[in-house]
């Protein structure tokens, strides 16, 4: 029996961000940015009435949100330990093991649900924000692969397949 997969590429689904990396045992990365491009995959069967695995519209309405998210701003990750936030008026403030290192209009900025801005963790979140929003139009999906690519010819890939326990 064969499988059919589904892959979305757009050259108007990516976003120019700025980010900085914390390492073990090192200083912050500089701060710098990228012109980042998504991607997707789905695996799933065949809508019979349909005659497609997920409708590309979706798919690309459903990244597309994201990436305009993510689009000319600064990406913070909120669970890494070394990094913690304040706002002062419409300043938000990073402080890297306590000490002050940036401050960031507030508009600016948007606060991830990751440990460290790379593009794995970048890849990681988008796919279950993705994924989320998919399955709650009715898609069937047996697995998925997000790619980020950070530069030409350099990315990180999350995948992910169905388990027996979750639909």
């Amino acid at each position: 029996m064969g499988t059919f997969r589904v892959t979305v590429s757009k050259d108007y689904l990516g976003f120019a961000a700025a980010h900085f990396l914390t390492f073990r045992g090192h200083a912050c990365e500089s701060l710098h940015g990228h012109n980042y491009r998504v991607a997707m995959t789905i695996e799933g069967p065949v809508d019979p009435e349909c005659n497609f695995v997920i409708d590309f519209a979706v798919v690309k309405r459903t990244l597309r949100k994201q990436v305009e998210l993510l689009d000319h701003r600064v990406l913070l990750p909120t669970r890494n330990p070394k990094l913690s936030y304040r706002e002062a008026g419409d300043m938000t403030m990073v402080e890297y093991l306590g000490a002050l290192t940036y401050q960031f209009p507030t508009r600016d900025c948007v606060m991830l649900p990751i440990t460290n801005s790379t593009a794995e963790m970048i890849a990681e979140w988008m796919a279950n924000t993705v994924r989320d929003e998919l399955l709650a139009t009715g898609a069937v999906i047996e697995s998925l692969e997000l790619e980020v690519e950070e530069s030409p010819g350099q990315s990180a890939i999350y995948g992910e397949r169905r388990s027996e326990d979750r639909p």
